[in-house]
């Protein structure tokens, strides 16, 4: 507890938190390149581009630097700069297209997450802005002419922040109370002299007059040097500050149509128009009367080589007659409450560099939430398809039922500023640290009625919703249940998990022998061929990743159902159920004629099946395989003793059904007879051989986590050849040369905190039914023999060496990045990308993916020290 047992101040306002979460950092990075915003049949990304983001009023959510927003994104505020020779003014991050990366699209700029608190009382971010123009075609010139073989050319590359010819650009928010917002910019100039800056604090609505039919317009009214009046329909009255006092630039938050689609604008004052009278000096685009739906105002500031500039803002629902008195006071008390936050969730030495990196992991995943609007039937309709016709080939035409209008943790809110259902179910694990309400709020979003397919399917992505993403739902909801068995919590996502558990057996078991073909289900791209696809040679493949997932989803629910079941018996028949489908599916894997057991490599792999009946064992060693070890789970011996009828009727299932007995580790029965009871899909013999592959460093045993796909294939690639065409596997340790999956098919080799997290969790359950006297080689040919718990503990250090300085002051995660190792003002920034090089730990993919990549903040915890 900080300060003593009372606890701190966020805390506090956590326990009744609603108010303090209508104001957050809500706003994407990009709303442009998005399904929704796209019109036609087209690519998203060609649909709406970042060029015309500048123009183009948005239809379904909004886009800024270091953006805040209301829950309904209804009003917004973000930081505009221009460093006086760049062509546009910087209102939003900068990236490549799918098409336009070698390795798929991908954010070209240098910012950080630095801090968040839950309730956003405090949050704290950083930009860093060249001097220079900013090399927007060099950026894409230099990546169209590399190839999948090349790295990515990156900001750092370009040569742009030589002579520390930049600025660091830091914005706070604090809040004085839950309607009350405070935003400070400061500006150093890191150069060798005097440096210009433009700094544009903007206030705007979100776009949403011209698609609602008699749904009156908000206002901004400029009333005085530094002041604007905001008046919104469901908002009221409230006020926007700027000090020191700046002209306000207003415009309307409306389409260029002019410029966009060659049609007369339906205002003189468009969205770009306060670019325009910035960049280009065209002060008649800006309303005179200072009336309209975007302001900005203009502090054009010299900063001195080594000084800094300060712009404050308050955005509240009161007008104040000096509203900057006590700004100072409070945004220093909301920091040093930020500080006593996170002393009494993470513990350990404040400025330890384990603690340094776990905060700013949990700041980015906070920083990461977004509201998302989508109607599924609006957006078809508007598009032209009849909500109950033919399809005519638009996305998503089956989720007619879907309706968006949420706050949700994003993977990211550049790269991936949609929600992913596997991506969501990991962010509320580490979430559980901060804010246990957020992460249940997030774990039932999908299983609502709103989203959840009236069939049971739950949504994968926007992309295409009825893809198929693994079903770690259950895993997540049981891991936050253990946080505070908040038993309503287990009751309210129960049901709805149960119909999605239905929706795979009855979807994803093509001849009901209980192996699943679950589709894309994340280690695609590590097999030979694109599982949501038609197969080459036809037929289908038997997933032991699918499997995995739905044994363990089986368990799962089993755990919650025997829970539920302590208060109310009905739950136990739930539980009797699923702990059938549960011996039919490990019974199905472990059954000899399944072949997903390879016995000769000691290993699980797919299989695929011809449409003859033949089938050929696809003996890819890859994280399909290992996901077998995720599908452990340990149920207490309490639960022979508390329901021993529970106990009888598996026994007589098994005596009806000997077939299934057989095929079952231990031919269903446990060695001790009143100890804990393991869930497994192998025995002993099996998971040692497994273990000795994973913890084999010529394998999948890498300095930093256990790889997605086994090293032993860099020598040996995986081929099979269909119909004279050759489909081969092999071992990459960065980025993939596969454009199988679009742009981005990244998985050949890199390690990936998921699954390297469902591996640690597994190992610690296998722990508690084998005890200290399981060991084994770890390293593997090492002769060091270590439990289960410390093989966990081993993996779990290696992960977070990725982002802890070395003894030469690097991070592993920078890659050969020196700057991030020897320059004072970039030392302390690590990054948090969507997987990392098998062999040396170097960031790799999206890099602000702090959604999944946060579960890096667990790992101190997981495992006791």
């Amino acid at each position: 507890m900080a300060k003593g047992d009372a606890p701190s101040a966020e805390k506090q306002r956590l326990s009744d938190a609603g108010p303090w979460r209508r104001w957050g950092p809500y706003l994407s990075e990009r709303q442009w390149g998005t399904v929704r915003e796209a019109f036609g049949g087209g690519d998203a990304w060609e649909s709406f581009t970042h060029d015309q983001a500048r123009y183009r009023a948005y239809r379904w959510g909004e886009d800024g630097l270091a953006g805040f927003s209301d829950d309904q994104q209804r009003v917004c505020l973000s930081l505009a700069l221009w460093n006086g020779t760049d062509p546009i003014l910087k209102e939003r991050l900068f990236g490549l297209t799918n098409g336009e990366g070698n390795h798929g699209e991908d954010v070209k700029e240098c910012y950080f997450y630095l801090d968040a608190t839950p309730t956003a009382s405090y949050l704290r971010m950083l930009y860093k802005y060249p001097q220079a123009k900013f090399p927007y075609e060099d950026l894409v010139a230099t990546n169209a002419g590399r190839g999948r073989h090349d790295p990515e050319y990156e900001l750092l590359d370009t040569g742009v922040f030589d002579d520390d010819r930049y600025f660091d650009v830091f914005v706070e928010y604090a809040k004085a109370g839950p309607d009350d917002v405070l935003m400070r910019v400061t500006a150093h100039n890191r150069g060798p002299e005097e440096a210009t800056l433009h700094l544009l604090p903007t206030l705007w609505f979100r776009h949403t007059w011209s698609w609602a039919g008699d749904v009156r317009t908000p206002t901004l009214h400029t009333c005085a040097p530094g002041a604007v009046r905001v008046e919104h329909p469901d908002l009221g009255a409230r006020w926007w500050y700027v000090e020191p006092p700046a002209p306000i630039l207003v415009t309307e938050n409306e389409t260029n149509d002019e410029r966009v689609f060659g049609s007369p604008n339906v205002s003189p004052y468009v969205k770009d128009g306060i670019e325009r009278a910035v960049v280009h000096g065209e002060l008649d685009a800006v309303a005179p009367d200072g009336v309209g739906t975007k302001a900005a105002a203009h502090h054009e500031v010299r900063i001195p080589a080594g000084q800094s500039a300060t712009v404050r803002v308050r955005f509240t629902d009161a007008s104040a007659a000096e509203p900057f008195a006590d700004f100072d006071a409070i945004l220093s008390q909301r920091r040093d409450e930020a500080d006593d936050f996170y002393d009494e969730v993470l513990g350990g030495e404040p400025r330890s560099d384990e603690r340094l990196v776990c905060r700013q992991a949990l700041a980015g995943l906070l920083w990461s939430q977004q509201y998302y609007a989508f109607d599924v039937e609006r957006w078809l309709t508007e598009r032209g398809a009849d909500p109950l016709g033919a399809d005519i080939g638009l996305s998503n035409q089956d989720w007619r039922h879907l309706v968006a209008e949420d706050v949700i943790v994003m993977p990211d809110k550049w790269e991936y500023p949609w929600f992913a259902a596997w991506d969501l179910a990991f962010h509320a694990v580490p979430l559980v640290v901060v804010d246990p309400e957020l992460a249940k709020r997030q774990i039932e979003l999908l299983l609502t009625r709103r989203y959840l397919h009236p069939n049971g399917q739950i949504p994968a992505y926007e992309w295409n919703f009825s893809d198929v993403n693994p079903p770690v739902h259950a895993w997540a909801a049981w891991f936050v249940y253990q946080h505070d068995r908040d038993r309503e919590f287990l009751v309210r996502v129960f049901h709805p998990l149960l119909r999605a558990f239905t929706w795979w057996l009855n979807r994803k078991d093509a001849d009901g022998r209980n192996l699943f073909q679950g589709g894309f289900l994340g280690l695609d791209n590590i097999g030979v061929f694109d599982r949501s696809a038609p197969l080459p040679t036809g037929g289908r493949i038997d997933q032991a990743d699918g499997t995995a997932w739905m044994a363990l989803y089986c368990q799962n629910l089993v755990q919650m159902a025997l829970e539920l079941g302590k208060e109310d018996p009905t739950y136990l028949e739930h539980a009797a159920t699923l702990l059938e489908n549960l011996a039919w599916i490990a019974a199905a894997t472990g059954h000899v004629g399944s072949g997903l057991w390879d016995e000769e490599d000691g290993f699980f792999h797919d299989v695929l099946r011809h449409p003859d009946g033949r089938a050929t064992p696809l003996k890819v060693r890859s994280a399909v395989g290992l996901l077998p070890l995720a599908a452990a789970t340990v149920i207490s011996a309490e639960v022979r003793r508390d329901h021993p009828g529970l106990v009888d009727g598996m026994r007589e299932f098994l005596d009806r059904h000997p077939a299934v007995r057989e095929a079952l580790w231990g031919h269903g029965a446990q060695a001790d007879a009143s100890g804990p009871v393991l869930f497994s899909l192998f025995d002993e013999s099996r998971l040692r051989r497994i273990l000795a592959r994973m913890l084999d460093e010529r394998e999948f045993f890498g300095p930093h986590g256990i790889r997605s796909l086994s090293r032993w294939h860099e020598e040996h690639p995986y081929a099979l050849v269909v119909d004279g065409v050759e489909h081969r596997v092999g071992y990459l340790p960065a980025e993939s040369d596969s454009g199988m999956f679009g742009g981005n098919s990244n998985w050949r080799g890199p390690v990936w905190f998921p699954i390297n997290v469902l591996v640690i969790r597994a190992l610690l359950h296998l722990q508690e039914y084998y005890g200290d006297g399981f060991t084994v080689e770890c390293p593997t040919g090492s002769g060091r023999h270590r439990t289960l718990r410390e093989v966990a503990r081993d993996i779990g250090d290696s992960l977070l060496d990725t982002f802890l300085r070395g003894v030469d002051g690097r991070r592993p995660v920078h890659g050969g990045q020196t700057r991030y190792a020897d320059d004072p003002h970039w030392r302390d920034l690590p990054l948090f990308y969507e997987y990392f090089h098998g062999d040396n730990g170097a960031g790799l993919g999206a890099s602000h993916q702090t959604g999944w990549t946060s579960l890096v903040a667990l790992l101190p915890g997981m495992v006791t020290r």
